[in-house]
């Protein structure tokens, strides 16, 4: 008689988990929980989506269908990340359970992937707070094949459980800041069992992964950037590209700032209007094409107070709600007298990129970490980052490097040498055709992530 097939050795993560910092962490979780109440519902003011399936985020009524490919996405920008590798699990006929922790986040991943949502091959809900009884309870409805959390995720009561289950729980596109890397230090074996627990770390880059092999993480393999796998949506990049063509047709070039986070914008005002003096004082004496800026704040409920600080300012604004068209069509076309565009909309970056003729990295101005340079580079925009771009540390000076990016580091004024940085460039046609080369050849050099995370995992689970 031919004996059985031994199940796969699936890789088994090391629980050690600390009880007296869980212990800690549990009753503070529990002590919180009024407040945490009381933020659902206080952000729910200017979004109701936050007071929306809140019994999700305690466990209760998850529809789930068990054995699906967890994937944890928090929010917006890890969602869209995560697109490349769930439409290539989708294909292979995996079900996917997509978990997030805010209403923009599953809002985006409704849009992404609308059709399998309505043929059930995806399902969405909240990720539970960590919280020991709502952990289990959505361990126990979801029964996953396996859990992938995105990028920085580490919550450590799923974590733990998880290991002790034997479900196998990678952190994949996983990156790991110095700042960050310093504060998990801080808590000495505590931090350092929580990214032991998972069953695998597959890092973006060799930094991060140094960081995290220097937890005593065993299996930690490179594999790049998930961003660099993202197909910009055909329908907003024809819609940017006849923006652009508008624009350029009455003698415009575009600037966005994109992303951009509550302090910076009032550094970029200021740096415009020095831009447009600049301007002037060019267009003087030669027909220099004249700039327009366009601000698309990072979180949709500041869009009303940028507009304020635009008019604040004495800029003239208009409006993205206020222009109506689309690839074929433009009505409403931007004048002459617009200063300021505001993207007050969400979802249509590839539209804003594709519109613009530069690109001011939000995030990076301030001590913030950074936001996705590599969206803009895969449109072709020429790209200026502030001092403050840890959160994508190798993705920026590769890009630098390449000659797709540059820095301003406000060593006397920031917002005077930004407005130096942005007027050179736009003055400068031989210099954006080359940086705007330089930055597609760099977003096409980078690619091929989905399919290592996809061998890696694959190697590991079986």
């Amino acid at each position: 008689m031919t004996p059985a097939s031994p199940e796969p050795a699936l890789p088994q993560a090391t629980v050690d988990r600390p009880w007296f910092w869980f212990t800690c962490y549990q009753l503070g979780w529990h002590v919180l929980l009024p407040i945490v109440l009381l933020r659902l519902w206080w952000r729910g003011r200017k979004d109701p989506g936050y007071r929306q399936s809140i019994a999700e985020r305690f466990g209760f009524g998850l529809r789930v269908r068990p054995g699906a490919i967890w994937i944890h996405a928090v929010s917006v920008g890890e969602t869209r990340a995560a697109q490349p590798l769930i439409e290539a699990y989708l294909q292979q006929g995996k079900s996917i359970l997509l978990t997030c922790m805010t209403p923009n986040g599953r809002r985006t991943g409704a849009a992404i992937f609308a059709e399998a949502i309505a043929e059930g091959r995806l399902q969405q809900v909240y990720l539970p707070y960590d919280l020991c009884w709502s952990v289990e309870r959505f361990l126990k409805a979801a029964k996953p094949e396996m859990g992938l959390f995105m990028e920085t995720e580490a919550w450590p009561t799923i974590v733990f459980r998880a290991a002790e289950i034997k479900l196998p729980v990678f952190l994949i596109n996983a990156r790991l800041s110095e700042r960050s890397a310093r504060r998990v230090a801080r808590f000495g074996n505590a931090g350092r069992s929580l990214f032991q627990a998972f069953a695998g770390i597959l890092a973006q880059t060799e930094l991060d992964a140094d960081r995290y092999r220097a937890l005593g993480v065993r299996h930690c393999e490179v594999v790049g950037n998930l961003k660099f796998d993202v197909v910009l949506n055909p329908a907003l990049v024809d819609a940017g590209l006849a923006w652009n063509a508008h624009l350029e047709k009455n003698n415009r070039l575009m600037v966005c700032a994109a992303s951009t986070r509550e302090g910076e914008e009032a550094i970029i005002l200021e740096a415009w209007q020095a831009v447009l003096k600049m301007h002037a004082e060019e267009s003087a004496s030669t027909s220099t094409p004249q700039p327009l800026l366009c601000i698309v704040p990072r979180h949709p409920e500041r869009f009303t107070e940028v507009a304020e600080l635009i008019r604040a300012s004495g800029l003239t604004v208009l409006l993205r709600s206020e222009v109506d068209f689309d690839a074929a069509d433009l009505h409403n076309p931007i004048d002459l007298k617009t200063a300021v565009l505001l993207g007050d909309s969400m979802g249509e970056m590839p539209l804003y990129y594709c519109a613009s003729d530069l690109v001011v990295m939000g995030g990076s101005l301030m001590p913030l970490g950074g936001q996705n340079l590599i969206e803009a580079c895969a449109a072709g925009c020429p790209v200026i980052l502030g001092e403050h771009s840890f959160n994508f540390q190798q993705a920026s000076q590769d890009a630098i490097d390449s000659g797709a990016a540059m820095r301003v580091k406000g060593n006397g004024s920031l917002a005077a040498e930004l407005a130096g940085a942005m007027s050179g460039i736009l003055q400068d046609q031989l210099q954006r055709q080359a940086m705007r080369e330089a930055a597609l050849r760099y977003a096409a050099q980078y690619r091929g992530a989905t399919t290592r995370i996809m061998a890696a995992l694959k190697e590991l689970t079986t």
